[in-house]
């Protein structure tokens, strides 16, 4: 059992597995949110290093379940549209983790938490940022490396990926499998990047996996609100959570 609990208290295990179940409903029912949910949770809980080490698997196995939903091949053709994302995502999250340790927590939680709430926040009032489409592949060149540097150095590369996707006016089903896939790399990528610096080891992971089941459950329980949610209510519901997102990790980052 010690082998899964990392050496934690009974008491912090148990709140660490409560914490996944819900985080894995609402990345059920939008999408996304569950690295967020989970890094300023467990910063109350659990040292800075077994936070980012226990969101790796369940971050894996939810994502993967997201992106194959539709089938592989809408997976597929996912990957191919959003492609630029992708890849200065993935590369940017091996380029930034063996950082981890070096980067002032609070400075990238603020760097990341003001620009996302103000977005979000006028997105939810009805202000449309639309990106030009003359303008979308620097965009997602832009963002998707946005996305990676702090990727490697907190586990979170969601809200970017949202911005993009909310500023395009991406559907619901188009936005929630292109965050399935692109997260779905990028915790390939961040959990490898991990085994090499060393802060993914058999204590961490056996940690991690043990909150893969709880994450998975959310998750199921989550799909059933999202296939009643239309269009408009799921786009609100995404702008609020972001709005959210971004308030809580300012708070984190001045605590």
């Amino acid at each position: 059992m010690e082998h899964f609990t990392a050496g934690l208290s009974t008491e912090a295990f148990l709140a660490a597995l409560a914490i996944t179940l819900f985080a894995g409903f609402v990345k059920g029912a939008v999408g996304f949110a569950m690295p967020l949910i989970l890094v300023s949770a467990f910063a109350v809980i659990l040292p800075q290093e077994v936070a980012l080490a226990g969101l790796i698997l369940p971050t894996l196995v939810t994502n993967l379940s997201q992106a194959f939903r539709q089938g592989v091949g809408p997976a597929v053709e996912t990957t191919r549209t959003y492609r630029r994302f992708l890849i200065a995502t993935v590369i940017c999250i091996a380029i930034s983790a063996p950082f981890a340790d070096a980067i002032p927590r609070g400075l990238y939680l603020l760097m990341l938490g003001v620009p996302i709430t103000i977005f979000a926040a006028l997105q939810l009032v009805g202000r449309s940022l639309a990106i030009r489409l003359q303008h979308r592949d620097r965009a997602e060149w832009g963002l998707g490396i946005i996305g990676g540097l702090y990727g490697g150095v907190s586990g979170i590369w969601g809200p970017p990926l949202l911005v993009f996707l909310l500023s395009t006016g991406a559907d619901k089903l188009q936005m929630i499998r292109a965050q399935g896939v692109v997260f779905l790399l990028g915790a390939v990528m961040l959990l490898a990047a991990h085994l090499g610096t060393g802060l993914a080891n058999a204590q961490t992971l056996g940690f991690s996996a043990a909150l893969c089941g709880p994450a998975l459950i959310g998750l199921f329980i989550g799909y059933r609100v999202q296939d009643r949610l239309d269009q408009a209510r799921f786009r609100r519901w995404t702008q609020g959570l972001l709005v959210l997102t971004g308030l809580n990790m300012v708070r984190l980052a001045l605590m």
